[in-house]
This record gives C-alpha cells, structure tokens and sequence, in this order.
C-alpha cells in the first residue's frame, strides 16, 4: 500500500475519521529534508500496511491544516489515532528513527505483533 495524498478538503475524512492510525506527513516540493524521508516512508506504509496509513499533505497546496494544526517547520510528521493527535516529530528523520517512534507510540514495528 503506497502513501496517501490529503489535502485539506480530504483530512477529516482519510485522517481524523479513519479506522486505523494515520501518520501524516507535511512536506513542500521545495523542501530537500522532506524529499529525503520520501523513500523510507513509501517502504514504511509498505511494511506496515494494515497498521498505519501514511499520508503526504503538500503545505503549498492545502495550508489551512497545518496552520489549524500549528505546523511550523516541515518536515513535521504527526501521527493520529482516533480523531486525535497522539505524536509529533519534527525533522528529517532516518527510515530506524520514524519506525522506533511509531512503535513507542503503539503503532506494531515490522515483525511485531
């Protein structure tokens, strides 16, 4: 299962209504970081389909949700869980990194579970 596109009109629905975790991911075309945890994060929604959705949000294109959500840096990554903000991590982060705090964070690790 590949990562999700949200835009601010499809964030309640494929975000804070879904069944599942959702880690959101809120990036820009311009922005280097964000484009360097792109790869890890396709093979974590990978790895871990069925546990949590990974969805990319483009600030550029849907700006209202983050600023709701007081993004202030990208890469910013939060993850929900049932309606609600449950983490966030702010940063680049290496592929072990995002996987370790989902796992901290209730979301099974590959091979867990």
């Amino acid at each position: 299962m590949a990562t999700i596109k949200v835009t601010d009109d499809s964030f309640d629905s494929e975000v804070l209504q879904a069944g599942q975790p959702v880690l959101v991911d809120f990036w820009a075309e311009w922005c280097g970081p964000c484009k360097q945890i792109g790869p890890a994060l396709e093979q974590i929604s990978d790895e871990l389909a069925g546990q949590v959705t990974i969805a990319k949000l483009n600030i550029d294109d849907s700006p209202m949700t983050p600023s709701r959500l007081g993004v202030k840096g990208i890469p910013t990554l939060m993850l929900f869980r049932d309606g609600q903000m449950a983490s966030m991590k702010v940063g680049a982060l290496p592929k072990g990194k995002i996987v370790e705090w989902l796992a901290e964070a209730g979301v099974a690790a590959p091979g867990q579970g």
